[in-house]
């Protein structure tokens, strides 16, 4: 099995790679495009040049391992990606032999989170427009990662159930610390996860967004919407 997991950045996305990597029979990969398009757009993201000298940049390599042999001798194969990496031009036909979900946030987090991390962010930093699209291009199942924290256990299991996969108990905890498997800007984003041994109690209210950042809402909020009303 091989399982395509797509999600904005912010959105429990690593907790879920820790899950699965967690499992004695799945290997893991942390976000394999996004050296790919760090170099082809030129963007300018925190730890952009270790990014790029420490990951292969070549999107038809990637998108080859993509469908190679699993690593470590696993069974499985978990991919961590994010849909805002898939610029045009980026190889895509291996999704197709791969399950397919979505993970998805409420846009008010996501963006009170991703700004706690970066002063400046647009609309194609948080990845709503093009899992909108990609969704519509290769489909899938939608998961919402507010679900999962309010019960994780239960929702892994409905996941498990959807995909026919056993469930393991294994997923719902993780030793603390780094993961093997983390890509190099796990030293600039993933220290909250870094020092959890298993997923965050569920969330309360909708964070307040800054005044420059209603727009971004106004327009992502839709998508999250209908991205919502399909999910498990």
């Amino acid at each position: 099995m091989r399982i395509a997991m797509w999600s904005g950045p912010r959105n429990l996305s690593t907790a879920m790679m820790y899950a699965f990597g967690n499992r004695a029979d799945f290997a893991v990969w942390d976000e394999p495009f996004y050296a790919p398009y760090l170099k082809a757009t030129g963007a300018n993201h925190p730890m952009r040049d270790e990014i790029i000298a420490g990951h292969e940049t070549d999107p038809t390599i990637v998108a080859q391992r993509c469908l190679g042999t699993i690593p470590d001798k696993k069974l499985h194969f978990y991919m961590k990606h994010m849909p805002h990496h898939m610029i045009t031009g980026f190889p895509l036909d291996w999704a197709r032999d791969c399950i397919n979900i979505h993970l998805i946030r409420h846009p008010a987090r996501v963006i009170a989170s991703y700004g706690a991390k970066r002063d400046e962010m647009t609309l194609e930093d948080i990845g709503f427009t093009q899992q909108a699209a990609l969704y519509d291009q290769i489909g899938g199942l939608v998961i919402d990662s507010a679900d999962i924290r309010a019960d994780p256990e239960r929702m892994l299991r409905k996941l498990c159930d959807a995909i026919d996969l056993a469930f393991d108990p294994a997923m719902l905890a993780w030793p603390a610390g780094p993961c093997a498997a983390d890509g190099v800007w796990a030293a600039h984003w993933y220290n909250a996860v870094h020092q959890s041994t298993g997923f965050a109690s569920a969330e309360g209210p909708l964070p307040m967004v800054d005044d420059k950042h209603h727009e971004m809402l106004a327009k992502a909020l839709p998508l999250y919407e209908k991205m919502q009303a399909r999910k498990l």
